[in-house]
C-alpha cells in the first residue's frame, strides 16, 4: 500500500476508484482482502481527513457516476467522519476526558506486559498479530479490521479502550480526534451506553476469506461500564467577519485552500501551521513526516496561484499579536493549543459543509443518516 503525499495522486487515487471500483462497493466493502487487495475500498481517507480532497469533491465525482440509490452505502461511508466531528463539537468534553482518563491509564499499565505484547504484535492471536505490523508499515487498516482489532484488544485482551484508541492516533495516517476517539468508545460500549462490537471467529474468517486459523476470542464480554453523561454544548458555528489584508491560519485538516469556501478573499499571508511537538498523544515520524509533506504539497500549490503563504510551527502562533483568521481545526490537539495558550486574537472560519451538517449530529448516526439526501441536495 502506498499513499503519496500530493494533491494530485489523491485525485488520481480517487478517479481510479470512482472508474474502476465503486460498481462493487456495497457488495464488497467489509471484506479484508489483504494489502496487497484494497480495490474494494477507496482508501482516501488519509487525504480527506487532511482536507487535501474535501467529502463534496468525492460525493460529486460518485454522483456523476452513478444514481444516489446505487451510491447510498458509499456516501455514508464518506460522511461518517463529518457527523463523528459534528457530534464530537457539541460535546467536546469527551475528548477533554478522554485525554485526562488517557493520562491514568498510561501510569497504571506503564509496565504491563499483556500491553507490551499487544503494541508489540507478540499475543497468541495471530491475525491481531499480523494487524499491529501492516498498522505500523502501512498507517492503515480496513475499517472492518479497526472494529474486530478495537473489539480483540478491550475484550479479549482486557486492555483499556483509550490507550488502543492512541495506539491508532500514533500510527494512522486518516487519524482525527472525532473518528478514532469515538469509534474506540462505542466498540468497548460507552458512546452508545450498553451496547458494544464483538469481534467473533466466524465473522473474521467470512471477510478475510479464511486467512487465518485458531481466533480464540472472548466472544461473551460485556459492554464497558461508564456513568458519565454528556449533555448538548449548544454551540453557533457563524463565521467572524473576513476582512481584507488579513493573515489566515491553515491547520493539519484543512489543506485544500484554492478549494476552499474561502479561496475567493484576498488574505495578506496564508500560514500553514505545523505541530510536530505540542501534542497530548505524541505521533510517529512516519505519521508526522506524512503530514509535514502534505503541508508542503499545498505550500507548493499556493506559491504556484503567486499567493504569499509560509510554514510555521504551531509554537510560532505564541508571539502573533494581530487578528488572523483560522481555517477552523476541529475539536482536537490544534484547538487545544489555542485554548490551552488563550490565543483570543484567532478568529474561526467554519466549513459551509461543516456549518449545515453538524446540525443533524445532536443523536446518533442512525438519525443524521436521514438528512443526507438533505445536505446532497444543499450541495450537490
Amino acid at each position: 500500500m502506498k499513499f503519496e503525499t500530493s494533491r494530485a495522486k489523491a485525485i488520481e487515487k480517487l478517479n481510479d476508484f470512482i472508474e474502476q471500483n465503486l460498481t462493487d462497493y456495497s457488495k464488497l466493502r467489509n471484506f479484508d482482502f489483504g494489502t496487497d487487495n484494497r480495490s474494494n475500498i477507496s482508501c482516501l481517507s488519509p487525504y480527506i481527513t487532511h482536507g487535501v480532497i474535501n467529502e463534496l469533491e468525492v460525493i460529486g465525482k460518485s454522483l456523476n457516476k452513478f444514481s444516489f440509490s446505487k451510491n447510498e452505502k458509499f456516501i455514508q461511508e464518506v460522511l461518517w467522519r463529518i457527523y463523528w466531528k459534528g457530534w464530537l463539537e457539541l460535546r467536546p468534553n469527551v475528548w477533554t476526558d478522554y485525554l485526562k482518563e488517557l493520562e491514568k491509564v498510561r501510569k497504571e499499565f506503564k509496565n504491563n506486559q499483556n500491553y507490551k505484547e499487544a503494541i508489540e504484535g507478540k499475543t497468541n492471536i495471530e491475525c491481531f498479530n499480523q494487524w499491529v505490523i501492516e498498522l505500523k508499515e502501512n498507517n492503515y487498516l480496513h475499517n472492518h479490521t479497526r472494529m474486530w482489532f478495537a473489539s480483540i484488544w478491550i475484550f479479549t485482551l482486557e486492555l483499556p479502550w483509550q490507550l488502543g484508541a492512541e495506539f491508532f492516533m500514533q500510527h494512522l495516517y486518516d487519524g482525527d480526534a472525532a473518528s478514532n476517539t469515538l469509534s474506540w468508545r462505542w466498540v468497548a460500549g460507552v458512546q452508545t451506553q450498553g451496547k458494544h462490537y464483538l469481534a467473533s471467529e466466524w465473522n473474521i474468517n467470512k471477510f478475510t476469506n479464511n486467512r487465518f486459523k485458531n481466533i480464540k476470542l472472548n466472544e461473551n464480554a460485556t459492554p464497558i461500564f461508564s456513568d458519565k453523561t454528556y449533555p448538548i454544548n449548544k454551540k453557533d458555528f457563524l463565521n467572524s467577519e473576513i476582512l481584507e489584508d488579513q493573515t489566515l491560519l491553515i491547520f493539519e485538516n484543512n489543506m485544500n485552500f484554492e478549494f476552499s469556501d474561502f479561496k475567493k478573499y484576498k488574505f495578506k499571508k496564508i500560514l500553514l501551521v505545523l505541530n510536530d511537538t505540542n501534542r497530548t498523544i505524541k505521533l510517529s515520524e512516519k505519521v508526522l513526516k506524512f503530514k509535514a509533506n502534505l503541508l508542503e504539497d499545498q505550500k507548493i500549490r499556493l506559491k504556484e496561484k503567486s499567493i504569499n503563504c509560509e510554514t510555521v510551527n504551531i509554537n510560532d502562533l505564541n508571539i502573533i499579536t494581530e487578528e488572523v483568521c483560522a481555517l477552523y481545526p476541529t475539536v482536537g490537539e490544534n484547538l487545544d493549543f489555542i485554548q490551552n495558550n488563550q490565543l483570543k486574537n484567532i478568529k474561526f472560519l467554519y466549513r459551509k459543509l461543516d456549518q449545515f451538517s453538524w446540525e443533524y449530529c445532536n443523536k446518533g448516526f442512525f438519525n443524521f443518516k436521514n438528512y443526507i439526501p438533505k445536505i446532497i441536495a444543499k450541495f450537490n
